[in-house]
């Protein structure tokens, strides 16, 4: 009886020992574990992939980019006539005192642009960099200016189909114009159930490419910038701690309705951004004798059939998904932001929800690719081996 207890309390002692140096698991993993089967789940469902010359092509991908190009023509390149016009419209030239709504021209448009500028500007040109090399930046450029179309339509019918309270509070976005629209057309069942649809949607996606992803990144750079995962007291599995650290503070705002948010957002917007140009053109300058081969490079990158990725068509995948990514053209959460506008045209918020594709993708993220491609961020590839064979080899 001794022996067996021996052997037992031994035995009990060797699995205590060897649990107390197995490695825990951290809240982060924790948390990873819980999601990510979920989020992997549903991701294979919206991003299902058909192939094409060896290159996996995601429907919604060609869903998005037909929807653009029918818009572009069939409104006689709204994207580029209406510029001026935009413009003008954001300085305030056109503004209607009185007129119903919440915000302003330019409240709207940064409440909208300050959830996609960082979103896939920044991470998201780099990575289709990496993948498809430099040319993939043309693409996304080409996503960008077609997007403006797309934005131009979508915030139209946002401002068009809202509903005014009699409070003044403001309650629009594809939910109500898919619910409308419809049923002015005969289909109110098809209605209904599509914007239901799209408001049980549009919650995953605030979750996931709405803040997941951008907490991510915001977290990955904070404990880069604050000695890394061992020095770093939000490293080493307390990520988590700034994820509900910014939470709160994003609450703050939120909680305190449209108005609460725009009144941040033209403030912190404007000047995010114009940090972000000027740290972009000031590394430009000190590297200004790259910058006409780099856009040789972004060029030639975007039509050689030997450009890494799988050649024309994946250099054009990456930079086309990544630019819809970053810019959110057609998917409908710039539509809400915008409906709360003071307008009594919709059209107006239109031609200044269009500007949005073009500030975050066109402008920030080729000032993003331009900076990784003249400092050999991403290494070199066979397209920009012959235009930039210095500054462009890794350390």
């Amino acid at each position: 009886m001794k022996k067996v207890l021996l052997i037992t309390g031994l035995g009990l002692a060797a699995s205590g020992s060897a649990q107390a140096q197995a490695p825990s698991t951290t809240i982060d993993e924790k948390i990873e574990a819980a999601v990510a089967p979920t989020a992997q789940f549903i991701s294979d469902i919206i991003f299902y992939e058909v192939q094409v010359a060896g290159t996996g092509i995601p429907l919604i991908l060609v869903w998005l980019l037909a929807g653009a190009l029918f818009f572009t023509v069939y409104l006689g390149f709204v994207n580029i006539r209406g510029f001026k016009y935009a413009l003008d419209i954001v300085r305030g030239k056109y503004n209607q005192p009185g007129a119903p709504g919440e915000v302003s021209h330019f409240q709207a448009l940064t409440a909208a642009v300050s959830g996609t500028v960082g979103l896939g500007n920044i991470a998201g040109v780099a990575i289709a960099i990496s993948l498809g090399g430099p040319g993939a930046t043309f693409w996304m450029i080409m996503a960008g200016l077609f997007g403006m179309s797309t934005k131009f339509v979508s915030c139209t019918l946002g401002v068009k189909y809202r509903d005014v309270h009699a409070d003044g509070t403001v309650s629009g976005g594809p939910m109500h114009y898919l619910k409308k629209g419809l049923q002015e057309r005969g289909m109110t069942g098809l209605g209904k159930f599509l914007a239901a649809f799209f408001a049980v949607m549009c919650i995953g996606g605030a979750l996931g490419a709405g803040n997941m992803f951008q907490i991510n990144q915001a977290t990955q750079q904070f404990i880069s910038v604050t000695g890394g995962a061992e020095a770093s007291f939000f490293g080493g599995g307390n990520s988590w701690m700034f994820g509900l650290i910014m939470a709160v503070l994003v609450g703050l705002v939120i909680l305190g309705g449209m108005k609460s948010i725009a009144r941040v957002t033209e403030k912190v917007v404007p000047l995010m951004c114009g940090v972000y140009i000027v740290a972009a053109i000031i590394v430009l300058l000190v590297n200004f004798t790259l910058i006409p081969a780099a856009f040789v490079a972004i060029f030639e990158g975007a039509f050689t059939t030997t450009a890494i990725g799988g050649g024309v068509v994946g250099v054009m995948i990456q930079g086309l998904r990544r630019g819809i990514f970053s810019n959110e053209a057609g998917i409908g959460s710039a539509s809400i932001a915008h409906s709360a506008v003071k307008t009594n045209m919709p059209v107006t918020e239109g031609f200044v929800a269009s500007l949005e594709p073009f500030i975050d993708t066109v402008v920030v993220c080729t000032m993003t690719a331009l900076v990784i491609v003249v400092t050999g961020a991403i290494p070199r590839t066979q397209a920009m081996a012959s235009r930039l064979p210095l500054r462009l080899s890794p350390p």
